[in-house]
């Protein structure tokens, strides 16, 4: 029992949590879609809500003319090749497989990318059957003929969920990053049952739901607040483990964000504004 109740399931996004960049760009670049239109195309789609936070990809993969002539399923795997990861997620893998202080966990990788995409950028990382993306049905030339299921938004949820039933785990034993607004579905619904999110990016829509926030160009920089959290280690220990496994945390900041926009009131101008502050020094005087 008290091995059971010591299991987790460690979740991740992808794209710009485990890598440096997105893969729509790169895969925008390598077909020869100029990386501008891909933005344009791409902001536009979020802008007005025609798709889920982080499926833009797949959307333009299925109904762009100029991606559906160019990009055939080997493009996608090159993208894997070519994308930068952080560094260190071979070492977070093994650490959170093998076990911490008497905790294991699952590590998976949920991401709104083209499945094929994930498994060729993390191969010999993480195991092609932890990795749940966005899956397409192709035509015997390779071009994309129908989406299969996009693990976008809600989609993250309904996966883990899955992951749940079948690893007998309860909801408050999942361990959730992510850096951006398709990741907060997923954080709202893990934050509900007492489990842990953690935002590797300073983006007010996902630092303000994650647990916890780290900023690392490493991915075992997770394992701070994951150890912290759930094992209850103090920061000496977390050091050691890191130096133990020929690592050193050389700077470790804890800051508070507040994160404000700030304008004049309806009622009155900036100039208004003024004048009542003059007034005030005045009654003071």
């Amino acid at each position: 029992m008290a091995d059971i109740l010591k299991k987790y399931i460690f979740a991740s996004d992808f794209d710009q949590t485990l890598t440096f960049n997105d893969s729509g760009y790169v895969l925008a670049e390598l077909v020869g879609i100029p990386t501008e239109e891909f933005a344009r195309k791409s902001k536009g789609m979020a802008k007005i809500n025609l798709v889920q936070q982080g499926a833009e990809l797949a959307y333009l993969l299925l109904h762009d003319p100029e991606f559906r002539e160019k990009v055939r399923k080997e493009h996608l795997r090159e993208v894997g090749k070519r994308i930068r990861l952080k560094s260190d997620i071979k070492l977070l893998y093994q650490l959170l497989d093998t076990g911490i202080d008497g905790h294991q966990f699952d590590f998976y990788v949920l991401s709104a990318a083209p499945v094929e995409i994930v498994r060729s950028a993390l191969e010999d990382i993480v195991p092609p059957d932890h990795i749940y993306g966005t899956e397409f049905r192709y035509k015997p030339s390779g071009e994309i003929d129908t989406i299969i299921r996009a693990t976008a938004g809600y989609g993250k949820v309904a996966v883990l969920d899955k992951l749940l039933v079948e690893k007998v785990a309860g909801p408050d034993h999942v361990v959730y990053t992510g850096d951006g607004s398709s990741d907060i579905h997923v954080m709202l619904h893990i934050n509900a049952r007492d489990g842990l999110t953690i935002a590797v990016s300073e983006a007010p829509n996902v630092s303000q739901v994650a647990k916890r926030t780290v900023l690392s160009t490493s991915a075992l920089a997770v394992l701070a607040p994951i150890l912290e959290e759930i094992a209850g280690w103090e920061r000496y220990r977390i050091r050691s483990l890191f130096e133990a496994n020929h690592m050193l945390i050389q700077e470790w900041e804890r800051v508070r964000t507040d994160w404000l926009t700030v304008r004049p009131a309806a009622q009155f101008t900036p100039e208004e504004g003024v004048k009542t502050e003059a007034k005030l020094e005045s009654a003071r005087t």
